[in-house]
């Protein structure tokens, strides 16, 4: 089968992409195309899935950059792609054409930057935890330090869990309103006792007070899509073992 594969005009001239779980060699619950190489699935599919990946953004199979990611505000600027034992971190930078950055999610914020004018590019694994402690903003300032002015990058948060889909408990809701008061509109009301986190409007919001050219969500859910997309949280519902893992990457 065909990849699916989303894009954004504000990314361009750099090729980049949102992949769709569409296509792809692995079967069973991981149907498509996996990419993680964290999962239970056979490792010879997850590294043909990444072959395909790394053919479809017209690179080396070895320039496809990934990295150990922990939920951080750590962002490791790449030359080469990183090599095992990978940096644990959350986002990425570079200036270096041929080498891809990219992350792997199931409901957390894929996030890709590119300074067209300056040659710079970012990828950036964004959940609620990375994107509480500042993984965007870090970003951003990554980006900078290899020569890209904030008000000439573009961000694009790729698909990821929605509001409709994200119910959450009044702990970390308050979480959220300690960091800063105004982070309560993010939170509409659930059933009692808990609340619905709009992810992806937190995303948002943060990248616009970065003051950067252009922040958008491709406004895709993970959760609502099966036949699109791999959800941690939908796995879960659904009492299964394990879920795939979704890949997105930028190149210069």
């Amino acid at each position: 089968m065909t990849l699916e594969i989303l894009t954004a005009d504000s990314l361009l001239p750099f090729r980049h992409g949102f992949f769709t779980r569409k296509g792809g060699v692995s079967s069973g619950i991981f149907a498509g195309l996996n990419c993680g190489v964290g999962s239970t699935d056979q490792r010879d599919a997850v590294i043909a899935n990444r072959r395909l990946v790394a053919q479809a953004l017209n690179v080396d199979e070895s320039g496809l950059a990934t990295v150990h990611q922990v939920h951080s505000a750590e962002v490791h600027p790449v030359t080469v792609p990183p090599a095992d034992p990978r940096p644990r971190c959350d986002a990425m930078v570079t200036s270096t054409p041929g080498v891809a950055l990219a992350i792997l999610t199931a409901d957390c914020q894929p996030v890709l930057f590119a300074d067209p004018l300056a040659g710079v590019i970012g990828a950036a694994h964004a959940g609620w935890k990375g994107a509480l402690h500042g993984i965007l903003g870090a970003t951003v300032d990554a980006m900078e330090a290899l020569g890209a002015r904030r008000r000439d990058i573009h961000a694009v948060i790729g698909p990821c869990i929605s509001q409709a889909a994200y119910e959450v408990g009044e702990e970390f809701r308050e979480r959220f309103v300690r960091a800063g008061p105004e982070n309560a509109r993010f939170f509409a009301p659930g059933r009692e006792g808990h609340f619905m986190f709009d992810l992806p409007g937190f995303g948002l919001a943060q990248l616009r007070a970065l003051g950067i050219a252009s922040a958008t969500w491709t406004g895709h859910c993970t959760y609502a899509e099966p036949e699109r997309f791999f959800s941690y949280r939908r796995a879960t519902h659904a009492g299964e073992a394990d879920y795939g893992r979704l890949i997105s990457a930028i190149v210069i």
